[in-house]
């Protein structure tokens, strides 16, 4: 007792005699510029006092402990420790602030990873930079003021003691603040899915070291994983599989398969006017005339990844990671993706894309999934600015080039077209179509209508350019929207789109859906009502394919099949079914959009336990790296080494000119 008395007695001299003044100053500046950019620029669902008291009280434990670090230094070199710890602290909070603009999320050291290959945020960064962000380093900028006026006296050397105690409060600020936290939300660390829950309750710094420590133990998963660790998923994906319906199964057998990422597409704009004019006719008329089967509750389940995500859900059946890209994290695992399963069936496949091979490290990527062919922007005309955007080819022109290259593969084949043009911010258009934008107060979500429409346009003439060239009756197309476009930060003009007052957390997670429309697949089209996510895609085209599926571990279920399963989890822990909506914890009837009773949550308290293990076990394949360890009957493992993409005669090879950063 008397040594921990002792301990602290050296940081009270030392406050008392003022050596800790301007330390505490520094503190006290960067903790309430801190308090107030949570409050000002995150949507951290604050919902009582306990609540906003840790959001007040959490960055005061790593502000202690980080400024801390430069009390070890005396004079001038602890002012200039105190600069650089400040700016640093600063630049990571900032940094959070930009990316939460569009992404409603958090930086993860994965994103950081993934950041090296997408050659900078360009445009799409300057979209989200405003004049006032330069207060968010006003604090630093009066630590320098306070130092030039000589307003901080040189600084003696501390004890050591005195500065181990400063660290140790830290430690037990945080420890009160954790215990705080666990009581109002159990199992805080151990549970939690949503990144803004972990910066609500430990704040922003403690999160990233929470990252750090998490990625260093999956990173340590795939070493420790033994072929023992396959049984469990084994049998759960084998218990949970939903057997085809007979009516659909080989509907396209043989045929060639396409599938068309539409950039950014959410299914509100479908059968939806703008000014008297319908913003996607031509899907529109596939969904009327019936050419078509439309999913009309398809949700996409993409995390940070994003378009990647959204890939890696539709081609393997597993879901996203928690925190940043598969593509970029795990792209030398082994997979068992449609390209690889369809080379046992016959197929070549391909990627058509208007951007570097880089771009996502797809490059690296495709090779693990077993991709013949990647025609990325070096097979493409780059030359004339009026068809660049900032992040590659505008959809036109790259949907018109295509057709040569497609042409070319062997028959039948499995293929995939990102496209580019509706992609955040959404301009660059205005010379390309006669549609014109929206009249609400947010530019943003006025171009996204007119970029929406000429995407729209540019399907329907690569379609008619199928059909002129003759590849239309034997290919079945999967169209479908990759992820959100619109994001929660334009909610106001949302409203004001949807005729609603506000939009609720139950409305952004509706907003979710994406369209879904396979076309050419021999079955009867119309509009299916099935609750499901990306996650259900492969299996369903499989079975159209009359490829049976039992071995393989895949996590989704046919959408087709009478046994299919209504449960859509999501990566930030909420789920949705065809009846309620369990979002940020409150549990929605779908029907009426209100919270039920507790009595009546029984639904979404089963829907989120088995999401929960969904997630949990396909987790466990990719941070382990599982699929090396099994190998289904009559599947021959991918050779990474057998593929190479390099364009031996490349049109364009100035890569740095339109890789940007994914939205």
């Amino acid at each position: 007792m008397n040594f921990v008395k002792n301990f602290f007695k050296t940081q009270f001299e030392d406050l008392r005699t003022g050596k800790l003044t301007f330390f505490f100053i520094v503190v006290g500046l960067f903790w309430v510029k801190t308090y107030a950019v949570y409050v000002s620029e995150f949507e951290l669902g604050i919902q009582n006092a306990m609540q906003h008291f840790l959001l007040f009280l959490n960055p005061l434990s790593s502000a202690l402990l980080f400024f801390a670090i430069a009390l070890f230094w005396k004079g001038k070199g602890r002012n200039a420790a105190f600069l650089v710890i400040n700016f640093l602290m600063s630049f990571l909070l900032y940094a959070n602030v930009v990316y939460y603009r569009f992404f409603n999320d958090f930086i993860t050291v994965p994103v950081l990873l993934q950041a090296k290959t997408n050659n900078g945020l360009g445009s799409s960064a300057l979209e989200l930079l405003r004049p006032w962000d330069i207060l968010y380093f006003l604090d630093f900028f009066i630590i320098i003021g306070l130092m030039l006026f000589k307003k901080v006296k040189v600084q003696e050397k501390l004890r050591f003691r005195s500065v181990m105690a400063l660290m140790t409060s830290a430690v037990l600020i945080f420890l009160l603040n954790l215990g705080l936290a666990n009581i109002d939300r159990p199992e805080l660390l151990t549970r939690s899915f949503d990144r803004n829950y972990l910066v609500k309750y430990l704040g922003m710094n403690n999160f990233t070291i929470y990252d750090v420590i998490q990625n260093s133990k999956t990173s340590a998963k795939r070493a420790l994983a033994d072929s023992n660790e396959v049984s469990e998923v084994e049998n759960y994906v084998k218990a949970n599989k939903a057997d085809p319906n007979p009516e659909y199964f080989g509907k396209a057998k043989g045929k060639n398969v396409i599938y068309i990422s539409m950039e950014s597409l959410q299914s509100f704009v479908i059968d939806r006017d703008l000014n008297g004019e319908e913003i996607t006719p031509f899907l529109n008329s596939l969904i009327d005339d019936k050419e078509a089967i439309y999913f009309d509750n398809l949700f996409h389940q993409t995390g940070q990844g994003k378009t990647s995500d959204a890939e890696f859900i539709m081609e393997n059946s597993l879901y996203p990671l928690p925190q940043g890209a598969v593509f970029m994290t795990h792209a030398n695992n082994t997979y068992q993706s449609s390209p690889a399963i369809l080379k046992g069936e016959g197929y070549s496949s391909a990627v058509f894309h208007g951007n570097y091979k880089t771009f996502w490290n797809r490059s690296e990527m495709y090779r693990s999934m077993g991709y013949d062919q990647f025609f990325d922007a070096t097979y493409y005309d780059m030359s004339k600015p009026e068809e660049q955007l900032p992040y590659g080819l505008k959809d036109k022109p790259f949907f018109e080039e295509s057709i040569p290259l497609l042409k070319s593969m062997k028959q039948p084949f499995y293929s995939k077209f990102i496209s580019l043009s509706n992609h955040f911010p959404f301009d660059r258009h205005e010379e390309d179509t006669d549609f014109g934008q929206g009249d609400t107060k947010d530019g943003v979500v006025n171009r996204y209508f007119q970029t929406a429409h000429y995407m729209d346009e540019a399907l329907e003439d690569f379609v008619n350019d199928l059909k002129e060239n003759g590849l239309y009756d034997d290919t079945m197309i999967v169209l479908y929207g990759d992820h959100y476009g619109i994001s929660e930060n334009h909610n106001k003009a949302m409203a004001e789109v949807l005729g609603k007052e506000e939009i609720t957390d139950f409305d952004n997670a509706q907003l979710q859906r994406v369209p879904l429309l396979i076309l050419n697949s021999g079955a009867e089209g119309g509009v299916n009502h099935t609750y499901s996510g990306q996650i259900d895609v492969r299996p369903t085209v499989f079975h159209l394919l009359g490829i049976d599926t039992t071995d393989y571990m895949s996590f989704g279920q046919d959408m087709l099949s009478k046994e299919h399963k209504e449960i859509v989890p999501f990566r930030n822990g909420d789920v949705i079914t065809d009846k309620y909506s369990d979002i940020k914890g409150v549990c929605y009837n779908n029907e009426t959009g209100e919270p039920v009773d507790e009595a009546d949550a029984k639904g979404c308290d089963e829907a989120s336990k088995e999401a929960n293990k969904r997630l949990e076990l396909s987790d466990k394949v990719v941070y382990e790296d599982l699929l090396r360890f099994y190998t289904p009957d009559g599947f021959k493992p991918i050779d990474r080494s057998d593929y190479n993409y390099n364009n031996p005669n490349p049109k364009s090879t100035q890569e740095s000119d339109s890789a940007q950063t994914e939205q």
